[in-house]
């Protein structure tokens, strides 16, 4: 009947009765967490596009990329060779100059990765940085760059930043 989930019956290797599984969720009434979500549906603050350049040190190694969208939460950073998820980053950017121009000294997480893959060029690669214990301070910096940014960006479509 139209509308049914479609429910297979499984059985554990002793022919006990398991529970039954659901194949396709967009059908079931049962919300998914926040956590089982993936892409853009996990995200609760409003990302924009940027090109910022960002040194960032990792251990003792010092590092230079461009931070591709910011949020209030962290940023994207492209890179051939992203950190592993959990290493912990040192940041610093400069602000546009429309809001002063001096430079940004955050601590971030990386969250996500997404690895080089030659054979994929549409594919950015990088990681998905998150903030780390940011000050009030720091914290108004961030949202106040994300609206500007937001602004500009709603203005002419085109991505802001240094470069």
């Amino acid at each position: 009947m139209a509308g049914d989930e479609d429910v297979d019956s499984e059985w554990g290797s002793g022919g006990e009765a398991m529970p039954k599984r659901i194949k396709d969720r967009r059908r079931s009434l049962t919300p998914v967490s926040l956590e089982a979500r993936s892409g853009a549906d996990r995200r609760i603050h409003e990302r924009v596009l940027v090109d910022i350049e960002v040194d960032y040190k990792a251990d003792e190694t010092f590092l230079f990329a461009y931070i591709t969208d910011i949020s209030a939460m962290g940023i994207f950073v492209r890179t051939n060779n992203p950190e592993p998820e959990g290493t912990r980053l040192n940041l610093c950017f400069r602000v546009p100059k429309e809001l002063g121009g001096h430079l940004v000294e955050v601590e971030g997480e990386v969250i996500w990765i997404n690895p080089f893959r030659p054979n994929e060029p549409t594919r950015q690669p990088g990681m998905g940085i998150q903030f780390v214990d940011l000050t009030a301070q720091q914290r108004e910096v961030v949202m106040r760059m994300v609206r500007t940014f937001a602004y500009l960006d709603d203005d002419d479509g085109q991505t802001v930043g240094n470069s």
